[in-house]
């Protein structure tokens, strides 16, 4: 089990402006995003090998009731975050940053 929690600066980035989409939509709906975030990632932290390896070491947990997918790496002393992408953006748009060093982590 992971203990601790990594979420690159660029994810922060992802989750803060999917959020603000979605409050522009609809008031309150940019919160629920945030929970529904909050419990994708404390599962991924939870249990990572529960979520499929979908590039190299990458796992990916979706979100439930949006179509974002929180896209993480997990070892014996961390799970990191790299993106919160929408299910049908490109997949290459996060895989390039996983060749990136963290930044801002």
């Amino acid at each position: 089990m992971s203990s601790r929690l990594l979420v690159r600066s660029v994810a922060e980035s992802d989750i803060t402006e999917a959020a603000l989409w979605y409050e522009d939509r609809a008031a309150g709906v940019g919160a629920q995003f945030l929970r529904a975030v909050d419990v994708a990632i404390a599962d991924a932290v939870r249990l990572p090998a529960r979520f499929p390896v979908v590039h190299r070491q990458i796992r990916r947990v979706l979100l439930r009731r949006f179509p974002y997918a929180i896209y993480f790496t997990a070892d014996k002393l961390a799970v990191t975050v790299i993106a919160c992408m929408h299910a049908h953006r490109d997949p290459h748009s996060w895989q390039r940053r996983v060749s990136e060093e963290p930044q801002g982590i």
